[in-house]
C-alpha cells in the first residue's frame, strides 16, 4: 500500500490484492462491492439503475446508499490512457496509477472554489511488477451537458453568453489555484445549469499540476481555445472569434 497520506475524511483499507481509497462514509460499503464484484467498474456495471456516460470509453452513473448516509448518485470509470499510445499501454499504469494524485488534485481545487467533482473513491488493482490498473468513482454532476452539447443546445445570444461567463469563471478559478490542466479541452469542460445559474467543471483533473506558475492563464487559455478550434474545423461547433475574444477578457478579470 502506498504510505502517502489522505486528504481529510478518506481512509485505506484492502481487499485481497487491491487498495481502496474512500471517503469514510462510504469505505465500509465499497469494500463489500470488492468483495462481491472484484471491481468497482464491474459493480457498477451491473447495477439495475445503471446508465452508460460516454467519453474515453464508457463510464456507468448509479448510486451507493450506506448504512451510515444518504444514498448518493455516483459515476464510476475504469481508468484510461489517451492520445497515440493509448492502443499500447491501453488501462495499464505505472504503480499507483494516477488515481492518488486526482484525488489530491480535486480535493486541492475544491477547497481553491474550483467546480470540479468529488472523488468518493478508487481502487488500484496490481497487475505485474510495477504495474495497476485503477477505477474511481466520483459524485455525479448535477444534469448539464459537456460544453459542445451546451453550445448547440441553445443557440440564442443569451444562453451562449451564459456558457461564456460559466467557462470564464472557471478559468479564473483555476488561474487563482495556481493550477495548470495540460489537458484541458471542450469535452472536459461541463456545463450544469443554464442562463445565469450555469455553472463550468473541469474533469480530467488528474492531469492537474500546480505550482502558481505567471503563465498558467495563458496556458489554460490557449489549450482550451485550441479545443474549440479544433472543434470548429472538425464538427462545425460555430464557436465565432467573438465568442473567444470575450472569453478571454473575462478569463482575465479579477474577482
Amino acid at each position: 500500500m502506498s504510505p502517502s497520506a489522505l486528504p481529510p475524511g478518506y481512509v485505506r483499507s484492502a481487499q485481497g490484492a487491491a487498495e481502496l481509497i474512500a471517503r469514510d462514509w462510504a469505505s465500509d460499503v465499497l469494500r463489500d462491492v470488492l468483495r462481491a464484484h472484484r471491481t468497482l467498474f464491474h459493480w457498477a456495471e451491473s447495477q439495475g439503475d445503471r446508465e452508460a456516460l460516454r467519453g474515453r470509453g464508457v463510464a456507468w452513473a448509479t448510486t451507493i446508499a450506506p448504512s451510515s448516509a444518504a444514498a448518493t448518485p455516483v459515476v464510476v470509470r475504469h481508468s484510461r490512457h489517451g492520445g497515440m499510445f493509448a492502443g499500447v499501454t491501453g488501462d495499464l499504469f505505472l504503480r499507483p496509477t494516477r488515481a492518488p494524485h486526482e484525488l489530491s488534485a480535486a480535493v486541492r481545487l475544491a477547497e481553491a472554489g474550483v467546480a470540479t467533482p468529488e472523488v468518493i473513491a478508487y481502487a488500484v488493482h496490481p497487475v505485474a511488477g510495477v504495474f495497476a490498473r485503477s477505477d474511481v468513482m466520483t459524485r455525479r454532476l448535477p444534469p448539464g451537458r459537456d460544453f459542445p452539447a451546451a453550445w448547440r443546445a441553445d443557440a440564442s445570444p443569451e444562453s451562449r453568453q451564459a456558457i461564456i461567463d460559466a467557462v470564464a469563471a472557471l478559468l479564473r478559478a483555476l488561474s487563482a489555484a495556481g493550477a495548470h490542466h495540460a489537458d484541458i479541452n471542450i469535452k472536459n469542460v461541463y456545463i450544469a445549469g443554464t442562463g445565469a445559474s450555469a455553472t463550468a467543471f473541469v474533469l480530467d483533473v488528474d492531469r492537474v499540476s500546480f505550482g502558481g506558475t505567471a503563465d498558467a492563464a495563458a496556458r489554460n487559455f490557449a489549450r482550451f481555445a485550441r479545443s474549440v478550434r479544433k472543434w470548429n474545423e472538425r464538427h462545425n461547433l460555430g464557436v465565432g472569434d467573438d465568442a473567444l475574444v470575450r472569453l478571454a477578457a473575462l478569463a482575465w478579470v479579477d474577482g
